[in-house]
């Protein structure tokens, strides 16, 4: 797949950037957090799943994900890359969320009201929620971002990416439905 890769020390400058440009509290948890991050979880490793409070109140839980292609999104409010990659994302959700996939999109922003106000201002309607420490105890963010990863309907990781995917990559994520 073709993608712009935002790990290693490319990603701690461009956070370092970030920093400046939107403010060091934006970036910077990130950038403490980033070098103990894992890397991506291998194809066909079984993926638990946390309780998730979406941000329109809902919960998104393990057995929502169960039997179903799950799309696992790891995203920020002030990331150029997942800017790139967020409308598509949203239009991969509208396209297949009837033909059964589920979504789980998480927000890496320090604020609560960073993460919602981008979604409304853009229009995202993708099922989102912010990480928690509680979450990144289940399911920690793997280095780089934004992070992909598609989990298949037995629980077991199908693809996982890192860096932005460009609009034919998140299209061809539908192909595991």
């Amino acid at each position: 797949m073709q993608r712009r890769l935002f790990t290693g020390s490319l990603s701690t400058l461009a956070l370092v950037g970030l920093a400046g440009r939107y403010g060091a509290s934006h970036a910077q948890p990130v950038l403490d957090n980033e070098a103990g991050a894992p890397g991506l979880p291998a194809t066909g490793v079984v993926l638990r799943l946390p309780d998730v409070t979406l941000f329109d109140g809902s919960l998104f839980g393990q057995q929502q994900a169960d039997g179903h292609v799950t799309l696992i999104y790891w995203w920020a409010s002030w990331c150029p890359f997942c800017a790139e990659q967020n409308p598509f994302m949203q239009q991969l959700w509208l396209q297949k969320k009837d033909a059964g996939l589920q979504m789980l999109a998480l927000s890496i922003d320090r604020k609560r009201d960073d993460a919602t106000n981008y979604l409304r201002r853009r229009g995202y309607t993708f099922p989102a929620g912010l990480v928690t420490p509680a979450i990144a105890k289940v399911l920690p963010k793997p280095k780089g971002l934004p992070v992909t990863i598609v989990r298949g309907r037995d629980g077991r990781v199908l693809q996982a990416e890192k860096g932005q995917l460009f609009p034919e990559d998140v299209q061809q994520l539908a192909r595991w439905l």
